[in-house]
C-alpha cells in the first residue's frame, strides 16, 4: 500500500500482507475476486480522496476515551 493520496495502492501487495499477518491461505479464484473488488473500491474512492478541501476545513477528529 501507499501513502501518497495521489498514488494508486498495491492492491496485490496488500492481500498478500493481509494473507500472511491473518494466517489465510487464499485460493487463486478468491485471490482475483479480492484484487477486483478491492479495485473497484479504489476505483469509487478515489474521487472523494481528490477533492480538494479548503484550507479553512479540517479532517475529522479522532475521538479517544
Amino acid at each position: 500500500m501507499t501513502t501518497a493520496l495521489s498514488a494508486r495502492p498495491d492492491v496485490a501487495a496488500y492481500l498478500q500482507q493481509m494473507e500472511t499477518l491473518l494466517g489465510l491461505t487464499l485460493d487463486d479464484a478468491r485471490r482475483q475476486e479480492l484484487l477486483a473488488q478491492f479495485s473497484r473500491i479504489d476505483g469509487m474512492a478515489a474521487p472523494l480522496m481528490a477533492f480538494p478541501l479548503d484550507e479553512h476545513q479540517e479532517i475529522a477528529g479522532v475521538y479517544q476515551l
